[in-house]
């Protein structure tokens, strides 16, 4: 995959606007002419990199540009350059209103040095709002880098905003095909909710008989120091989709737990061996300096890397504010209880809302910032951009215990639609949950912090009293969700836009399509779990959602495949009015 003509052209939705090439890895063809006027040297523009002589040496930008982090008169740009002898390679950014750069309409100096892992980024401010720009890296001898495009965010009365949302990108389990699709879209931002990278050593997740044929982790060992997170961040920028939408739109992106390593919490990850693997306060050091190194974010607190929640208003539409709910304040997760057979153990002394109660998420700053984030804001809609389901997605523990066995899902849904006057023995203490408790399939997500959960849904009531709509989009999970998200007397405050994963497996991996048809699994969750409206458990893809001052649109855009580069895209949308 070394660039794009050797790519096979693909279908469309017919209902996506297409602004761009199909590919984008030159944003316009008019940015190559604008160029090779200027007398700089431009090969390969996405593909191998552009690379030009610096002092007898080729400069490369080997992973393209990406801006991100926009606010109203500001935004983050990004690139990567290098030459062999490891020197600092001084580079000159340029912004300009269209992509031949006719008029350069701001410029400045930034380094690319081998303490920064040979990445640039700089915040350029006193930009206009609501506004494009185009914008490149010059290194010495006039050798430029691709071109990107960007945008700063809207102020005052806003009519729609659209933004591609994206989770779960494990580079060996397939092409990123999301991400291409994302590029001909219409949206003009892109949130990544996390996992942007996986740590794992090549052949584990997925397996090595699941690998797409050429998608190979680098490094091969697992992800532990700086270079080694280095690495696997450069193995990503590397993909031509990826760089295509970087170069395309800016991001706001919020890491999850595989950016440092399965299941971490702030104390210690199920992926981490500190006997082998060392201290795991050094190796979350690692993985925060890297991350912001190589993600074109903005930095809240220079001092504290690991502090990454940070808010963007859109306008009187919306306020986006993106949450750390896996690094900075998150307790142990509680343990879910299995029988030798692997099956959860129907007990409520095992349920979390039976125990850890107090469990933080967030932590206590990062709640009450958030709190306050919403109280303040004037904008109609209440955004979170959050890693992991924030649902009430319980299953009655008789049903999770056998593994949704078609006997089990009877007899409950028989119990459940049976009147209460009709009601056998076995069927009420079916209905009754401390026979038969409801339990989350994980209490890696929100249902192991319930006490947490409710003080947010708290908060999101007083929004809805004060007239605010309040949204959470969330990742984690592979698999695609609507949720309404409710108090525990069934009050729906807001809800929930889940995402499915760009290449990761979802539940297809339990349940194979060719064995418990998708729309089988789908029917059963949601007659099972009253809080969900919508569930996809086996296709890949990313959000398209867009927001309206009266109503928040998902388009759930699914890709055909993620083994081949060759691939269709079909849609499924729900609505919600707040």
């Amino acid at each position: 995959m070394n660039g794009k003509d050797n790519m096979p052209v693909t279908e469309l939705p017919t209902h996506l606007p297409t602004n761009t090439g199909r590919r984008g890895f030159v944003i316009k063809m008019s940015s190559v002419a604008a160029v090779l006027a200027s007398g700089g040297v431009l090969t390969a523009c996405g593909g191998s990199g552009s690379t030009s002589i610096l002092n007898g040496e080729q400069a490369a930008f080997n992973y393209g540009v990406a801006s991100g982090d926009p606010l109203a008169d500001r935004v983050i740009l990004w690139t990567h350059a290098k030459v062999s002898t490891d020197d600092t390679v001084e580079l000159t950014w340029q912004m300009a209103a269209d992509a031949s750069f006719a008029a350069v309409l701001f410029s400045g100096k930034v380094n690319a040095t081998k303490d920064a892992s040979f990445t640039a980024k700089v915040d350029v401010t006193g930009l206009a709002a609501n506004t494009e720009y185009f914008y490149r890296f010059v290194a010495p001898n006039n050798s430029i880098s691709p071109v990107g495009r960007t945008r700063t965010l809207p102020v005052g009365n806003v009519a729609e905003v659209k933004l591609a949302v994206f989770s779960c990108s494990d580079y060996p389990a397939g092409y990123f095909n999301a991400y291409d699709a994302a590029v001909s879209s219409g949206a003009q931002f892109a949130l990544h909710l996390g996992d942007y990278i996986y740590e794992y050593k090549d052949g584990v997740y997925p397996p090595v008989a699941s690998q797409v044929a050429g998608r190979v982790s680098a490094p091969a060992s697992e992800t532990v120091t700086v270079a080694d997170y280095r690495a696997r961040h450069a193995l990503h920028k590397a993909d031509p989709y990826l760089k295509a939408l970087h170069a395309r739109m800016p991001m706001i992106a919020i890491w999850d737990d595989h950016e440092f390593a399965n299941n971490a919490w702030m104390d210690g990850a199920e992926n981490h061996n500190p006997a082998t693997q060392g201290a795991w306060s050094a190796r979350k050091a690692a993985a925060s300096q890297v991350y912001h190194e190589w993600m074109p974010i903005r930095t809240p607190d220079t001092s504290n890397l690991l502090k990454i929640y940070r808010s963007f208003d859109f306008g009187n539409l919306l306020s986006l504010h993106m949450l750390d709910t896996r690094i900075i304040g998150r307790e142990q997760a509680p343990d879910r209880m299995v029988d030798a057979q692997g099956r959860d153990v129907a007990n409520p002394q095992f349920l979390p809302y039976a125990f850890n109660k107090n469990k933080q998420l967030m932590g206590l700053t990062q709640q009450a910032w958030l709190d306050t984030q919403m109280t303040a804001s004037k904008a109609t809609w209440q955004v979170l951009g959050n890693q992991t389901v924030m649902g009430r997605v319980q299953l009655p523990a008789s049903v999770l215990s056998t593994n949704l066995s078609t006997a089990s899902v009877t007899a409950y849904l028989t119990a459940k639609a049976t009147p209460v006057a009709s009601q056998t023995q076995a069927q009420k203490d079916l209905l009754d949950v401390t026979k038969n408790p409801k339990i989350s399939y994980t209490f890696d997500n929100w249902e192991g912090y319930p006490n947490a959960r409710d003080t947010v849904f708290a908060s999101a009531a007083k929004l809805k009293t004060a007239g605010k709509k309040f949204l959470v989009l969330s990742g984690d999970s592979h698999n695609a969700w609507f949720n309404k998200l409710t108090l525990a007397d069934g009050t729906q405050v807001g809800a929930e836009f889940a995402g499915m994963s760009v290449t990761s497996s979802g539940f297809e991996g339990v349940f194979p399509p060719e064995v418990v048809p998708p729309a089988t699994l789908a029917g059963t969750v949601k007659a099972l779990v009253d809080d969900i409206s919508y569930i996809d458990t086996y296709r890949r893809g990313y959000m398209l959602i867009t927001l309206t001052p009266t109503l928040a649109k998902a388009d759930y855009v699914y890709v055909s495949t993620v083994t081949s580069s060759s691939y269709t895209t079909s849609v499924d949308t729900l609505t919600y009015a707040g």
